[in-house]
């Protein structure tokens, strides 16, 4: 704690310097980091505050009648489980502390093998992931789309704006598997299904080793359509980057000009080059571990089962929650925090 409040102290005297917005980045680092520790220091406040009332009540019990003591009882188990939702939060602010874990995410699905069925995956897949940005009170953008041919969709990116964005959704980088009776299958059939999750910090001015070359650039405009064919555009708006030194493909749809989706993919485009800058260093720093796992289609993360039974199995924490709907509708903190857990012990 006086640690925290020693690093606050520090950062309210940076942020009294005059020139501090002569580099707005910076400042803007600043007061964050500002704004993230007064809410730490006050949760913890809160806590021990809380935790003196328990004892109050604890105290009391003891010398009360037995309808006193029961009525105490049902405050007490109040108040617990109300410490209990706030120490879990300040916990998971603790342990997201990495340096773009409080970064907006890009993230992407794309569907694997398997046409249809694997496609519906994908969106489902997207519907849940847009359900738990919503459940956070978060802002999600769909910035392209690849519908299905029949339904579903082949690859998706998107946009989640929100305090930990990143952090948070970082866990759910891999590959996802689902098991079910088809409803594409008219002999009713159990399938097997997998979708691809991929998670980058959104790119931020004055990040190093993002600067991005014209040269090295292919843009191309196409035509962009909604689904079904809703909102299709008359021009040229929708935008695909091709960074030529890495491959990287990008695109933005979602704009109506096409200048602000060629804005959009270049951000994007940014986003994945960190992400790369980022893979490097863990990669130099797993050597000393001697283990790194790449984020492909050979390492699934975890299974969804809809039949024979009903469950879904992170395969990194091994936690279990057997209602997959509550699951499937954005409830998905319980193995986000498990898995941020687990690496911070590691």
């Amino acid at each position: 704690m006086s640690q925290h409040q020693n690093r606050l102290d520090e950062l309210k005297k940076t942020a009294e310097a005059p020139d501090l917005w002569s580099d707005r980045n910076y400042a803007q680092g600043v007061m964050k980091e500002i704004s993230k520790l007064e809410g730490i220091i006050n949760t913890w406040q809160s806590l021990e505050f809380k935790l003196s009332e328990i004892q109050d009540l604890l105290s009391l019990v003891g010398e009360a009648s037995p309808d006193e003591r029961d009525l105490l009882q049902d405050d007490l188990n109040n108040e617990l489980g109300i410490i209990n939702k706030e120490f879990e939060s300040l916990e998971l602010g603790l342990i997201l502390g990495d340096e773009y874990d409080h970064r907006n995410v890009v993230f992407s699905i794309h569907a694997g093998a398997g046409g249809t069925e694997a496609q519906d995956w994908a969106e489902m897949l997207l519907r849940m992931y847009l359900r738990w940005s919503d459940n956070r009170g978060f802002r999600s953008q769909i910035l392209a789309i690849n519908s299905g041919d029949e339904a579903g969709i082949k690859s998706v990116e998107v946009k989640i704006t929100g305090e930990n964005a990143y952090g948070l959704l970082k866990s759910e980088k891999g590959v996802h598997r689902l098991v079910r009776i088809s409803p594409f299958d008219s002999s009713h059939a159990r399938h097997t299904s997998f979708a691809l999750v991929e998670t980058v910090p959104e790119a931020t001015d004055g990040d190093i080793n993002v600067d991005i070359n014209g040269d090295e650039l292919r843009i191309d405009t196409y035509r962009a359509s909604g689904n079904g064919g809703q909102n299709v555009q008359k021009n040229d708006t929708a935008v695909r980057i091709t960074h030529l030194p890495t491959g990287i493909v990008v695109t933005c749809q979602n704009e109506r000009s096409q200048s602000r989706n060629r804005e959009s993919a270049l951000r994007v485009l940014e986003s994945k080059l960190l992400d790369l800058e980022i893979q490097k260093i863990e990669e130099e720093q797993a050597k000393l571990k001697g283990e790194h796992v790449q984020a492909g289609w050979g390492n699934q993360i975890r299974s969804y089962v809809l039949q024979p039974y009903r469950m879904v199995k992170d395969l990194r924490t091994q936690v279990e929650i057997n209602d997959t709907d509550k699951v499937l509708d954005g409830d998905i903190d319980d193995f986000i925090v498990a898995f941020l857990r687990n690496t911070v012990s590691v």
